[in-house]
């Protein structure tokens, strides 16, 4: 599997919103080289680090081959009209949640990184987007997108080649995670496989684990429906 990053992106931390909540989700072109160190690329920020950001999400990837059905969806929109609506990191073609895995690795210029999780949608979307309910459709659609953790640093650029190295668990594809976390919501093995997965962060691991003692799922809202106060 190879890929090229047809657009990296960062931003900064920026008023977001009728609120003028703090969010580092207006990503932009990114121009020559970037360190990506294992929190991130220099010159690219969060507002909201406690959820956003860290060792388990340094770079989000999603895919543009997604823009196409949201515009179908949602209408023609400015914020869709290039790559970097979803707060993405790495824009590309070609790869999406259905063919990516926890735990695969790829080297991308001068860093070598594995994909860490599924994105949890949160409110920012709503008013990224001005649609209320944003959030919760990208939760609904699958079309999440991931994060990768850092394992080696190193510069990256617009163009390089995600060049993946090895597969860990290819059989936890970003979608399956999704389904189980969204859909069959109290499927038992599923969770328990889930649970077991070595390269998972600890708090989905914990999601799986809460779920298989107490029998019943999360509460969603504050994340998907939220105020500037959450």
């Amino acid at each position: 599997m190879s890929v090229r990053i047809e657009r990296l992106l960062i931003g900064p931390v920026a008023p977001l919103g009728e609120p003028r909540v703090p969010s580092g989700i207006d990503k932009h072109p990114a121009a020559g080289r970037l360190w990506l160190g294992t929190e991130g690329f220099t010159g690219d920020a969060q507002g909201d680090r406690k959820h956003h950001g860290g060792l388990e999400k340094a770079v989000h990837h999603y895919a543009f081959d997604h823009y196409a059905a949201w515009l179908t969806e949602i209408g023609d929109r400015p914020v869709l009209r290039q790559a970097g609506a979803f707060g993405e990191n790495f824009s590309s073609n070609g790869i999406d949640e259905s063919s990516i895995a926890v735990g695969d690795v790829f080297r991308v210029g001068g860093a070598l990184i594995e994909v860490s999780q599924g994105r949890q949608p949160c409110w920012k979307l709503n008013l990224r987007f001005g649609i209320a309910d944003m959030a919760r459709r990208v939760q609904n659609s699958g079309r999440t997108g991931w994060y990768y953790r850092v394992l080696e640093s190193g510069f990256v650029e617009q163009g390089d080649e995600l060049q993946l190295v090895e597969r860990r668990s290819p059989a936890w594809t970003i979608q399956r995670l999704w389904r189980t976390l969204y859909v069959d919501v109290l499927n038992r093995d599923e969770l328990a496989e889930m649970a077991a997965l070595p390269n998972l962060p600890d708090n989905w691991r914990r999601h799986a684990q809460r779920r298989l003692s107490t029998h019943s799922v999360e509460d969603w809202s504050r994340r998907l429906e939220g105020s500037p106060a959450s």
